[in-house]
């Protein structure tokens, strides 16, 4: 009778305190690539796939070793570049700086919200005709647009991640006397921060869209300007390299931010 009444054996918990973080699994994207392409290169080449539809992948790389062996490669990229980084950085310094301070301020965001909320819907590359008469032919009207494409999306995910603040937070600095800048300085910008990296994942995203939409429309080098000329000679291996280059392109645009985040956001784990 004694044995009956007596508990059942503990059971060990397993540690929950990650929550729902992802874990990384390496290779995993690579390898669905490497299918993908492969997929691709046997259809093509089993006659499942039309070559008027989809070049071979093979012959892609073949175009892309071409255009490096050539030296156009860097020609075109280095301009992309140039121009990318300098729109962006122009657009996301004034799109979080103004995006804070709307947060913050309750007169600046009834003054500016409006005015974002007017703007952000706007197709940008529909401005570029007016960014030429005010900024001439040249690189301005292009860092212009590329600028102004970065500028509204992070606004609002700046002023949407000042707002998700917990403000349990902010009263608990306030109950230890923290001032103003304090505050805004070690709990605000903090807590923020994943959601200004976020925008900032949607905001590049664009700004390589505006990139290629204006190297389209008025450039010679460039690499939607590359991509421009082969479709016009319907040269698909050529196309789909320069395409190529852009997905390259936005990758490393993403793994930046992702080492920033976990330079960054190291107090989540």
């Amino acid at each position: 009778m004694a044995e009956a009444d007596e508990p059942p054996p503990a059971r060990a918990v397993p540690f929950r305190g990650g929550g729902f973080r992802p874990q990384p699994v390496r290779f995993v994207g690579l390898a669905v690539f490497v299918v993908l392409i492969g997929l691709i290169e046997w259809g093509t080449r089993a006659g499942w796939i039309s070559s008027l539809t989809l070049p071979r992948p093979s012959d892609v790389l073949a175009a892309f070793g071409e255009l490096y062996r050539s030296g156009a490669l860097w020609e075109h990229l280095s301009v992309s570049l140039t121009r990318l980084v300098m729109g962006s950085a122009m657009g996301v310094t004034a799109g979080i700086g103004l995006g804070i301070l709307i947060g913050l301020f309750s007169l600046v965001r009834a003054g500016l919200v409006p005015l974002v909320a007017a703007i952000f819907p706007i197709p940008k590359i529909a401005l570029l005709p007016l960014f030429v008469i005010w900024f001439g032919i040249d690189e301005a009207s292009k860092y212009a647009l590329i600028a102004l494409g970065t500028f509204t999306p992070t606004v609002v995910a700046t002023y949407g991640a000042v707002d998700n603040v917990d403000r349990t937070l902010i009263r608990m600095g306030q109950s230890f006397g923290l001032n103003w800048a304090s505050i805004v300085r070690k709990i605000v910008i903090p807590g923020a921060m994943p959601g200004i990296l976020s925008g900032l994942r949607i905001s590049l995203a664009i700004g390589i869209i505006l990139l290629v939409a204006a190297e389209m429309l008025g450039a010679t080098r460039g690499v939607g300007s590359y991509i421009l000329q082969a479709g016009s000679l319907y040269d698909l291996e050529r196309l789909f390299a320069g395409v190529t280059i852009l997905s390259v392109l936005g990758v490393t645009v993403s793994f930046l931010i992702g080492i920033a985040e976990r330079r960054l956001l190291r107090w989540r784990s």
